[in-house]
C-alpha cells in the first residue's frame, strides 16, 4: 500500500508541535540555533522549517542583526508555524520545495535544515539547490536522526505499530531514519561541490510529561496516522494503548525520558 510518509496534514502538524517538540526537537533546535556564526546584515535561510521549532530560535539568534526566510513544502505546518506570531519585522514566510527553491544564486549566507533532508524526493538535488542559493563561503547546517536501533522512542512505536498489521505494516518511521550513515550525506555533499564538510553525532535525552502524552505526538503527529487509518481505523485506541505502555516500560513515565542520538553536518560553499 502506497503511504504518504511526507503528508503532515489535518491535525497532525497540531500534535506534531504539542507532543513531538518537546521530546524531540527543541534540544536539537537549541544547539542549532547556536552553531550559526551571526553577523549583521546577513540572510538565513530555513528549509523543511515544519512547525517553527527552529525558526523561533534562529530568529532569536539573529536579534535583529540579520534576516531569516523559513520555507517549507508542506503548507499546512507552515500554516501553523506562521500562526505562532512570531515577529515578522526580520522573518520571511515561504512555501517551497528545498530542491527547487524560488531564490536567485549567491541570496544566503547560511543554510539550516533540522531532520528535513530525510523527506526530500531528490537529495541530491536539494543538496545541489542549497549550494546554488548560498553566497561563495556559505554555511550550510544539517541534521538528520541516527539509526532507529539509537533511538528507542520511535523503535518501539514502529515495532509496535507492525504487531498490529503483520502483512502489511506502515512504514513511516524507516523514512525519517533513513539517513543515519554520514558517508551517505557526506558523498551527498562532495558530489553538490560543497567543501570542508564534517560532521558529528549529537546524544540528547528527550522529556515528555507522560507516555501516553509521548504516543499522541508518535502517532498522532507524525503520517503513520494516515497509514494506520487507512488500513484499521477502530485499533487505533488499542494501537495507542499499547504503545503507552511499551514506552513506559522502557523509558519511564510521568516523565518519560528518551535517549535521543542525531547526526549534524557542516559544509561550505567553496569561495570561488
Amino acid at each position: 500500500m502506497p503511504e504518504q510518509n511526507s503528508a503532515f496534514v489535518a491535525t497532525i502538524p497540531v500534535n506534531y508541535d504539542r507532543y513531538l517538540g518537546p521530546l524531540f526537537f527543541r534540544g536539537y533546535a537549541d544547539e542549532m540555533a547556536a552553531l550559526i556564526d551571526v553577523h549583521t546584515g546577513m540572510r538565513v535561510l530555513e528549509t523543511a522549517c515544519g512547525t517553527g521549532l527552529v525558526t523561533e530560535r534562529l530568529l532569536s539568534r539573529l536579534a535583529g542583526d540579520g534576516h531569516l526566510v523559513a520555507t517549507d513544502l508542506n503548507e499546512p505546518m507552515l500554516a501553523h508555524a506562521q500562526n505562532k506570531g512570531l515577529p515578522g519585522k526580520h522573518l520571511e514566510w515561504r512555501q517551497a520545495d528545498a530542491t527547487k527553491l524560488p531564490f536567485p544564486d549567491s541570496s544566503f549566507d547560511a543554510i539550516v535544515c533540522q531532520f528535513g533532508v530525510m523527506f526530500f524526493p531528490d537529495k541530491a538535488l536539494g543538496m545541489r539547490e542549497a549550494l546554488r542559493v548560498l553566497k561563495p563561503g556559505g554555511r550550510l547546517y544539517a541534521s538528520v536522526w541516527d539509526s532507529l536501533a539509537v533511538n528507542p522512542a520511535p523503535r518501539i512505536t514502529h515495532e509496535t505499530v507492525a504487531t498490529f498489521f503483520p502483512k502489511d505494516p506502515p512504514s513511516f518511521y524507516t523514512v525519517p531514519f533513513s539517513l543515519h550513515d554520514p558517508t551517505v550525506v557526506g558523498a551527498l555533499l562532495g558530489e553538490a561541490g560543497f567543501a570542508d564538510a564534517r560532521w558529528e553525532r549529537v546524544d540528547k535525552t528527550g522529556v515528555s510529561p507522560s507516555a501516553a502524552d509521548a504516543t499522541l505526538g508518535l502517532i498522532d503527529g507524525n503520517p503513520i496516522y494516515l497509514a494506520i487509518t487507512e488500513r484499521r481505523p477502530e485499533a487505533l485506541p488499542e494501537i495507542r494503548a499499547a504503545i503507552a505502555t511499551n514506552l513506559a516500560s522502557a523509558l519511564g513515565d510521568r516523565p518519560l525520558r528518551a535517549p535521543l542520538r542525531a547526526v549534524f553536518h557542516f559544509a561550505r560553499r567553496p569561495a570561488r
